[in-house]
């Protein structure tokens, strides 16, 4: 089977990664996605974007690269999109206006549920199958909508788990990806690792060189880097953590952390503007959604202050927090790359 795939974010990527490995070497990958998993069209460092205003200066960029996969969903069996909706949904319309019979799969759906609910209908009208990584997300969509809930890729993908809190005296310092990010967090990481006496970790990812991290991260002296995540999570008494995926790991490993996130002014007011959202973390969200309360403590903007932090660590009721990520672990049931990989073998 030739699959015509779009993976443009890392995160994509790592859970294309285990899908295809319950997918087998039947299925044939064309399109967008790491190289490490084959032959793209396309380096994935060149979609990276940061914010809003970065995206709109790389519009006629995206435009090309929409119209080369549709030119090569014509010899594609089936198509899939994960995740990244500003691209892949209008790369859905465009190959449904296309190839009306093309069999399209969405995996990691837009949000629609927390912002721009009138794209439900169209990704209902566009999509084969809609495939949720949220339990809750179905009950958005109508009754007949081919949507369902195939599990949650972290837990394919996570195999450590706190079993107790018994301390270590490591805390974990995750500044998140991407520059804007990291530049924007770590002088004040700096500053609250200098007021807690411990070993303290910095995750980096893997594939920074030694030059983007000394020009990225500044003065690490007082950490010590590390590129596994999990890991050290698992082997952390507290983590302090930009919003992400990450956040949401953490929940899944249990290692009690705060969520932090400094954005661009421009693009944190039109954020603010176009999602309403209660919570910005996806562990509180899931976590609200189903027990009515938070799970963690959150600090945006101007909330991220040395002192806010500093006071966190002190006060958060960690067994409170070991307790309820568990039940999380629970609301999310299990793995999705099994049901994915049936979904996409399945005959029409």
């Amino acid at each position: 089977m030739k699959l015509l795939v779009s993976a443009l974010e890392h995160s994509a990527n790592v859970h294309l990664r285990y899908l295809t490995k319950e997918l087998g070497d039947e299925i044939q990958l064309s399109g967008i996605f790491d190289e490490s998993l084959g032959e793209s069209i396309v380096d994935l460092r060149s979609t990276a974007i940061m914010g809003f205003v970065d995206a709109l200066t790389k519009l006629p960029f995206f435009f090309r690269l929409k119209d080369q996969m549709v030119e090569l969903a014509h010899d594609a069996d089936k198509v899939l999109l994960i995740d990244s909706s500003g691209f892949n949904l209008p790369l859905a319309k465009a190959l449904r206006k296309r190839y009306p019979n093309k069999e399209i799969i969405y995996y990691i759906l837009p949000q629609a549920w927390a912002w721009k609910k009138k794209r439900i209908p169209v990704l209902e009208k566009t999509i084969t199958k809609l495939c949720s990584i949220l339990p809750f997300e179905p009950s958005y969509y109508s009754p007949l909508a081919p949507i369902e809930y195939v599990g949650h890729p972290l837990l394919d993908e996570i195999t450590v788990q706190k079993t107790s809190l018994s301390p270590t005296g490591i805390i974990t310092f995750m500044p998140g990806s991407r520059p804007g990010e990291i530049k924007k967090l770590m002088d004040i990481f700096r500053e609250v690792r200098a007021k807690i006496k411990c070993t303290a970790m910095l995750v980096v990812p893997a594939h920074f060189s030694h030059t983007k991290i000394d020009e990225l991260y500044g003065d690490i002296s007082a950490f010590e880097i590390t590129h596994d995540a999990h890991a050290t999570l698992a082997n952390s008494d507290f983590a302090f953590i930009c919003s992400g995926t990450a956040t949401l790991e953490a929940c899944l490993i249990q290692t009690p952390f705060v969520l932090v996130y400094i954005a661009k002014k421009l693009d944190y007011i039109i954020g603010r503007a176009l999602i309403k959202l209660q919570y910005a973390g996806l562990g509180n969200l899931l976590f609200d959604y189903h027990y009515h309360t938070p799970l963690h403590p959150e600090f945006i903007q101007d909330e991220v202050t040395v002192e806010n932090l500093y006071n966190s660590y002190l006060t958060m009721d960690r067994e409170k927090f070991f307790k309820q990520a568990s039940q999380l672990r629970l609301f999310l049931q299990h793995g999705s790359a099994k049901r994915m990989s049936d979904i996409i073998k399945e005959q029409q």
